[in-house]
């Protein structure tokens, strides 16, 4: 079957989406499909089968910056790589967002799937519902990735979709080797991970704050960057537990879930889904989060994860500092995080998306 997979934001750029589309990409591919990702990308394609189109620009969207493509240009080239390529059939994740997906939802001919991954609020869906709703309509089948996502679009689109969870490709997490100091080879104090973007919605000054009030003897690796960075790593930088990484490789970042003693997600609001949660629990690694709606979609607090009030700068520092100081509590939430992350296996969500992909496109293979 030949499968084109439309992402509306950078593929250069980690993200949520970014990760789901490659990953289902490369599982179809591995089983004999010719998956094909279209995508903004600012630089080399992250991978072989992304056909590039064309650089993202930094817009507002769902209380955040998103690395969007919604040019002219980038237009053009996603009418020409569909005429061209001739998929069997579209898969569009955020169908509605401005840019390449919402382009190919407006000109497309083959039957299409749409996945939608945003919650909480939006502005386009409140002022443009009508129009969205009538475009909508050109969607075969609609799945959402969380109760909160399925609540944003039945509350402004209306409509019937199904629930599908978010995957993680369980066995590229696990065959990382973990993560080796440069300088000594071994962790001298508990090593905890956060790994988002420095934004407000992300709660890594909270992180911060919980750390240097809580007086935790740990040390923190920071990943990624945003706009928040220079001012929290001047705050920080006469202090050693603190390490700001920059941004990080995906085998990075799994090499440092599976050496981390937790991983803390500190997020305020905003989440659909939390992915990062199961990649975690895949690596072994504690985790530790705020209790946000999104995140109860995959984690329960004290069996497979710690979770505390958003925003709980104290509330936060005691979690830490119980997996950090008892063992036992840390091999019981590593435990069962581990059971856990089985259950979002990428292998089971592709069997459902091919699935659907064959019931609208009955004729291809």
């Amino acid at each position: 079957m030949r499968i084109g997979i439309v992402c509306p934001y950078s593929l250069t750029v980690p993200g949520g989406v970014q990760a789901q589309v490659l990953g289902l990409a490369r599982e179809l591919r591995r089983r004999g499909h010719e998956a094909r990702v279209l995508g903004p990308c600012d630089g080399p394609p992250p991978e072989p089968f992304v056909t590039p189109l064309g650089d993202s620009l930094p817009l507002s969207a769902n209380g955040s910056i998103a690395p969007l493509a919604p040019d002219p240009s980038a237009a053009l080239r996603t009418l020409r790589v569909l005429a061209d390529e001739q998929f069997d059939v579209i898969h569009l994740h955020e169908p509605l967002a401005p840019g390449p997906t919402s382009t190919a939802l407006m000109v497309h001919s083959a039957p299409t799937v749409g996945t939608f991954h945003a919650a909480g609020a939006s502005a386009s869906y409140r002022i443009l519902g009508p129009a969205l709703t009538r475009l909508i309509r050109r969607i075969d089948h609609k799945v959402v990735v969380s109760k909160d996502a399925l609540a944003l679009v039945r509350s402004h689109l209306g409509g019937e979709y199904e629930v599908l969870f978010n995957g993680v490709e369980l066995d590229e997490i696990r065959s990382v080797a973990p993560w080796q100091s440069e300088s000594t080879g071994t962790q001298v104090r508990p090593a905890i991970f956060f790994c988002g973007r420095h934004e407000e919605r992300k709660g890594l000054r909270v992180l911060v704050d919980a750390v240097v009030r809580g007086d935790l003897d740990v040390d923190l690796w920071i990943g990624s960057d945003g706009p928040d960075t220079a001012e929290l790593a001047a705050a920080t930088t006469a202090d050693d537990r603190f390490h700001w990484l920059g941004r990080v490789t995906d085998e990075e970042k799994f090499a440092r879930l599976r050496s981390a003693d937790v991983f803390c997600a500190p997020s305020l609001r905003g989440e659909s889904f939390g992915v990062v949660l199961i990649e975690a629990m895949a690596a072994g690694t504690a985790v530790v989060a705020s209790s946000l709606d999104g995140y109860r979609n995959v984690a329960t607090d004290d069996v497979d994860a710690l979770l505390v009030e958003p925003g709980d700068a104290e509330a936060l520092a005691d979690a830490l500092r119980r997996v950090t100081t008892d063992a036992e509590l840390a091999e019981r939430l590593r435990r069962a995080g581990h059971a856990r992350a089985e259950e979002f296996a990428m292998t089971s969500l592709t069997d459902r998306y091919l699935e659907i992909y064959r019931s609208i496109c009955p004729s291809s293979g």
